[in-house]
């Protein structure tokens, strides 16, 4: 094997972390909450020390546990992700016009879905596919569409937030003194 086939497929990634810090990584980007397993193959990592980090980051307040399916799964703590998103985009550079226009340009996609499709949420989009009439590629078309609607609702409620928080936002140099 060679040098470049061995750094395809996360191999580089799997040489230059530990089993901890992938599953941190994994564990932090999850969109959905996910099993210790499933954890574990996405971090490359066996299930066993998956586990004791996962339960880590529970106790470090970083990610959530729910025992209430037939398995255990994971997930982060979606607020602070939006937080952690809204700072990065008050950090990036981009000013708050920038971030604006960039606003209303996803609601204008999301109003021009609603007026195409006649409906107005990614589930009733998915519901028009049950009555028949639509062929195999507009179906798959109105999935990517559905998929690609929910993560623009997300990015509209952390934009909004990063723009109505813009002062309270920006970085400090010095800090604040507590008042008594």
């Amino acid at each position: 094997m060679t040098d470049d086939e061995s750094d395809s497929e996360g191999g580089l990634r799997d040489r230059q972390t530990t089993g901890e810090d992938r599953v941190r990584m994994v564990a932090q980007q999850l969109s959905e909450p996910q099993t210790v397993n499933w954890i574990a193959d996405e971090a490359s990592w066996s299930h066993e020390p998956t586990k004791r980090v996962l339960e880590r980051l529970v106790d470090d307040g970083i990610l959530h546990r729910d025992d209430s399916g037939t398995h255990t799964t994971y997930y982060p703590d979606y607020r602070r992700q939006a937080m952690q998103e809204a700072m990065r985009l008050r950090d990036s550079g981009h000013t708050v016009e920038e971030l604006t226009d960039r606003l209303a340009d996803m609601k204008a996609q999301v109003r021009d879905w609603e007026a195409e499709f006649g409906v107005e949420s990614p589930n009733q989009l998915r519901g028009t596919l049950a009555d028949g009439t639509v062929d195999a590629d507009d179906e798959a078309r109105r999935r990517e569409i559905a998929r690609e609607w929910e993560h623009l609702q997300r990015r509209i409620e952390i934009v909004g937030f990063a723009i109505r928080e813009w002062d309270f936002l920006t970085p400090t140099t010095e800090p604040t003194e507590a008042s008594s």
